[in-house]
């Protein structure tokens, strides 16, 4: 799994905003991203992940992936309800004052196993 990275996805942001005399500047970030998969599992990663390429053939992903070990056929509309969530780490410091505000984004997608391949290892 993957966050596509870029300053919206997965940071950091840097933005200042003045007024006569007061500055304030934040900085975002993610600082982890957990993935509720459907099948009862849950993934944290702490990086944006390796989007898959052929050339990964069965190895297992780097960073950050799951394996489901079951088809979706017994889950309700046959699929698995996947959600990534973002935790976001705000910082901000200005006016001689600082902090820490934390977010979580949510977003969901349904996905679909249907078939399931047998892998012999040594």
């Amino acid at each position: 799994m993957w966050n596509t990275p870029s300053e919206t996805t997965w940071g950091p942001i840097t933005r200042t905003a003045a007024v006569p005399s007061v500055s304030v500047t934040a900085t975002a970030r993610v600082d982890r991203t957990v993935w509720e998969m459907g099948d009862g599992s849950t993934v944290t990663c702490t990086t944006p992940g390796t989007p898959y390429e052929d050339q990964y053939g069965d190895d297992p992903s780097p960073d950050c992936g799951h394996r489901y070990t079951k088809t979706s056929v017994r889950e309700l509309g046959n699929a698995y309800t996947v959600t990534a969530t973002n935790y976001w780490v705000f910082e901000w410091a200005g006016g001689g004052q600082s902090g820490q505000i934390p977010l979580e984004l949510s977003d969901s997608v349904q996905i679909r196993v249907g078939e399931m391949q047998v892998l012999v290892t040594r």
